[in-house]
């Protein structure tokens, strides 16, 4: 039996009650993960694979306080692990996946058991006319959503829940410009505060300097 779960996914996270799929979905613990972060696309970024590792954590530590067990995972450098994620460029593109969607979770269910579960993230989506690419935070949060139903949550109705099926751009920073031209933008800012000191300590300098050019002169009654 094969279960897909297609959806745009989610906002923020809370303690809202969201549908469950499989109250304790996996026979065994720790639950092995494997990230694919040889195979993909071009606009992929190494953060990502960060992003996934956060998502993993923020589920062990309780995630939205809907699961009936404690999830502890693995990751592993195997394709036979319970849990596998890869990248694609895009959705719609790639795949076929309808306007929207950002990633999908697709269980392989035996009896009241998952046996093996594949998600699957797209790197940006179309806004308008244009393609743009998902910065870190939204990384982490459509990861977050597809781990959930991995773990045997489905949809919450509560816009506040991690399983809300709607996400939002987190951010608007290209993770790849960032990683590239990091550097450069840090020195930039390290000089940029280097030149604002120097004109305050200037600025600071000159005012005591000409209030004692006012001051001796007032004494010397330069202005009779």
């Amino acid at each position: 039996m094969l279960i897909v779960f297609s959806l745009p996914t989610v906002s923020t996270v809370s303690g809202a009650e969201a549908e469950k799929i499989l109250d304790n979905p996996w026979s065994h613990s720790p639950i092995t993960v494997y990230i694919d972060d040889k195979n993909t696309p071009v606009h992929y970024s190494p953060t990502y694979y960060e992003q996934i590792e956060k998502a993993l954590e923020y589920w062990e530590d309780g995630g939205n306080g809907n699961l009936a067990y404690s999830p502890v995972f693995e990751i592993v450098d195997s394709e036979e692990a319970d849990i596998r994620i890869r990248w694609v460029e895009n959705l719609e593109s790639v795949e076929g996946a309808p306007s929207g969607v950002a990633g999908y979770a697709k269980p392989r269910i035996s009896g009241d058991r998952f046996v093996e579960v594949d998600i699957v993230l797209e790197v940006g989506n179309y806004q308008g006319r244009g393609w743009r690419q998902y910065g870190d935070a939204t990384m982490l949060t459509i990861s977050k959503h597809e781990l959930g139903h991995a773990l045997g949550l489905g949809h919450s109705n509560d816009r506040g829940d991690i399983m809300y099926p709607e996400y939002e751009l987190r951010d608007n920073v290209n993770p790849i410009l960032l990683s590239k031209y990091g550097a450069v933008l840090r020195a930039a800012g390290f000089i940029a505060l280097a030149v604002l000191l120097f004109l305050g300590v200037s600025w600071q300098y000159s005012r005591k300097k000409r209030k004692k050019l006012e001051d001796e002169c007032f004494k010397d009654e330069c202005f009779k």
